[in-house]
């Protein structure tokens, strides 16, 4: 099993920038890709962003593409996704999720998930 706890989340203007954190716990040997998915009220789960946990390869959605940027620290187990040039229509709910089979935007394709964290872009 593995545990997620993501954090950052918050409320900004449009055009602002947050850093979302997310700390991986239990058997982070297994992990091979982290993702990032988001989901606004009334609309279904979206992918957003994920990273190849052992190489850092990253894979974008392309409503996010130049402005998001995912990360990772190895040594501490904690993926990360910088937005920049917030926009509205960016505010959901953010959730981490971790694949131990593979890289892609597929939500099944994730077997854990953390607890989903807050971003409000104000207009």
């Amino acid at each position: 099993q593995v545990q997620l706890q993501a954090c950052g989340g918050g409320l900004v203007q449009a055009g602002g920038s947050l850093r979302l954190s997310c700390a991986a716990s239990g058997r982070t040997f297994s992990i091979y890709a982290m993702g990032w998915f988001r989901q606004a009220p009334g609309k279904e789960r979206e992918f957003v962003a994920a990273i190849s946990w052992s190489a850092g390869l990253p894979y974008y959605a392309d409503s996010v593409k130049g402005r998001f940027t995912i990360s990772r620290d190895n040594a501490k187990n904690t993926g990360f996704l910088e937005m920049n040039s917030l926009k509205p229509e960016d505010t959901a709910v953010y959730y981490c999720a971790a694949s131990p089979r593979r890289l892609g935007p597929q939500p099944g394709s994730y077997d854990y998930w953390g607890q989903g964290t807050q971003v409000t872009v104000s207009s």
